[in-house]
C-alpha cells in the first residue's frame, strides 16, 4: 500500500514549488486535477495537486494551481500520479517475435562487430510491441545489444522514448555494454580472466588510437576492427558508461576495480551476487540494474541469487534500477517492469526506493535526470495516473503522457479482444 504522509511547511515549499499559471490557454494545456503526486524530486509527495502541463513541459504543480479556460482537464480522483516508468535493459524494438529470426535484430554476432555494433540502426519504430509498453505506463526505455562475435564487447545501447509517432529514438550511443560470464568464455579464450585482460586492453588500445583509419587497414575485417576500437573511446573521455554485464562476485569487484584504474563510469548489469559486494560497489560509485525476479540459479555464475538483493543494495546506499529479463524484455515490459518493483517491495525494499528504480534513479543513472523521471516545473510531461498502486496487478494506467501528449492506450491486442468477444459477455467484463 502506498503510505500517508503529512506534507510539511506546504505554503513555503509551494512558493518554491508552483511556476506561474501560462498566459495563453488551448489544446496544448493540459491539467491533471486532484492527483496523489508522487514528484520524485526534492518536493516529495504533494497530494491533492493539480499538475499543469502546457508545451510538453510541466509549468506548475501543487494543491492551489489555477486551471485556466480551455485546458484539458484529467480527474486523477485522488488516485497516484507518477512519472512515466523507465525500463533500464529492454529489447523493445528490437526484438517482436524471438522465434522469427528476420523480426529478431539485438546483436551482431553474424561478423566481426564487436563494440561498433549500434542497436539503434534495427529499432522497428512500428514494432505492435512499443503500444502495449506504452498503455502501461513505459515512458522510456534502455535498448541493449545482446552478446557479438567480438566477446566481451556487444555494442553500444540506445534510449528510447515510447511517445506516439515514427521518432522513437531518442539517443542512439548512451552506454557501451560488454558480457563477462561463465557463458561467454569460449569466445574470449577460454576463460573469464581472458575477458577481463582482453576488455582492459582493448580500452588501452583505443586510447591510442588514431580518429583517422589507417592505411594499412585494407581488409574489411581491418577495418571492422579499427571500428570498434574507435566506438571504445567515448568511454575514455567519459562521454557514455561502460556497462558490464555479469553476475558472480568476483565479476563485480573486477568491473569495480576496472572502472577506478581507468578512470572510467562503471555500471553493473544483471549482478545477482551484488549484494555480496554491496558496499565496495557502493563506495566506488558502481549502480546495478537487476531483475528483482532473479533467485533462482539457472547457472553456477547465479549461486546466490537472492530477492532481496534490491533491498540490500539499496540499504548499502547503491544506485539500483530494474529491467525485466527473460521474453519480458520485449514483451509486456511495461506491466512486467512494474511487477518485478513490487516484487523487490515485497522483499524488503521501500516502496519509494521501489518507484525511483524505475524512475528517477533510472534517469540519473542513464544521465537523463535534466528532462525525466520527475515530476517538477520545467521537465518534459512523462508521467501516469494510476488506478491505484502501480505495483499491484489490478492496478491499470487511467491515461499515459509523454512529452504532454495524451497517449492513445489502445492496442493490437485490445482491439483484437474487443473484435471477437461475443456480443453477449461483453457486458459482463
Amino acid at each position: 500500500m502506498i503510505a500517508r504522509r503529512t506534507l510539511i511547511g506546504l505554503v513555503s515549499a509551494l512558493a518554491l514549488w508552483s511556476a506561474p499559471a501560462p498566459a495563453q490557454t488551448g489544446a496544448d494545456v493540459v491539467a491533471i486535477v486532484d492527483a496523489d503526486a508522487h514528484t520524485m524530486s526534492a518536493a516529495g509527495r504533494v497530494t491533492g495537486a493539480t499538475i499543469l502541463i502546457r508545451g510538453g513541459r510541466i509549468v506548475a504543480l501543487g494543491p492551489d494551481v489555477e486551471v485556466p479556460d480551455g485546458a484539458r482537464v484529467i480527474d486523477a480522483a485522488g488516485g497516484p500520479v507518477t512519472p512515466g516508468l523507465i525500463s533500464s535493459a529492454t529489447h523493445l524494438g528490437l526484438v517482436e517475435v524471438s522465434s522469427a529470426q528476420d523480426t529478431v535484430d539485438r546483436s551482431g554476432s553474424g561478423g566481426r562487430l564487436g563494440a561498433a555494433f549500434d542497436v539503434s540502426r534495427g529499432l522497428n519504430f512500428n514494432s505492435t510491441l512499443i503500444p502495449i509498453a506504452r498503455a502501461d505506463g513505459l515512458t522510456h526505455g534502455v535498448v541493449i545489444p545482446a552478446d557479438s562475435a567480438g566477446a566481451p564487447f556487444a555494442g553500444s545501447g540506445a534510449l528510447i522514448n515510447v511517445g506516439e509517432g515514427t521518432d522513437l529514438l531518442e539517443r542512439a550511443s548512451i552506454a557501451s555494454f560488454a558480457t563477462v560470464t561463465g557463458e561467454t568464455t569460449g569466445g574470449a579464450g577460454q576463460s573469464r580472466s581472458a575477458e577481463w585482460i582482453i576488455l582492459e586492453q582493448a580500452l588501452a588500445a583505443a586510447g591510442a588510437l588514431d580518429n583517422r583509419r589507417p592505411r594499412d587497414a585494407g581488409s574489411l575485417e581491418d577495418h571492422l576492427d579499427w571500428l570498434n576500437l574507435l566506438a571504445l573511446r567515448p568511454l575514455l573521455s567519459g562521454a557514455m558508461p561502460l556497462v558490464i554485464r555479469a553476475k558472480r562476485e568476483s565479476d563485480l569487484r573486477q568491473a569495480a576495480a576496472l572502472g577506478a584504474r581507468l578512470g572510467i563510469r562503471v555500471i553493473v548489469l544483471d549482478g545477482e551476487q551484488a549484494w555480496r559486494a554491496a558496499d565496495l560497489l557502493a563506495a566506488r560509485g558502481v549502480a546495478v540494474i537487476l531483475d528483482p525476479t532473479a533467485n533462482l540459479p539457472v547457472r553456477f555464475d547465479e549461486i546466490g541469487s537472492r530477492l532481496d538483493n534490491a533491498a540490500l543494495l539499496h540499504r548499502a546506499g547503491v544506485a539500483i534500477g530494474f529491467y525485466v529479463s527473460g521474453l519480458n524484455m520485449s514483451h509486456n515490459v511495461g506491466q512486467e517492469l512494474r511487477l518485478n518493483a513490487g516484487v523487490a517491495v515485497a522483499n524488503g525494499l521501500p516502496w519509494e526506493a521501489a518507484l525511483e528504480a524505475v524512475t528517477a534513479g533510472a534517469a540519473r543513472i542513464w544521465g537523463i535526470a535534466d528532462h525525466a523521471g520527475a515530476l517538477e516545473p520545467g521537465r518534459a510531461a512523462d508521467l501516469v495516473v494510476w488506478s491505484g498502486d502501480p505495483f499491484e496487478v489490478t492496478t491499470w494506467p487511467v491515461a499515459v503522457l509523454v512529452d504532454g501528449a495524451v497517449v492513445s492506450l489502445e492496442t493490437r491486442q485490445k482491439r483484437l479482444r474487443e473484435r471477437y468477444l461475443p456480443a453477449a459477455a461483453e457486458g459482463q467484463h
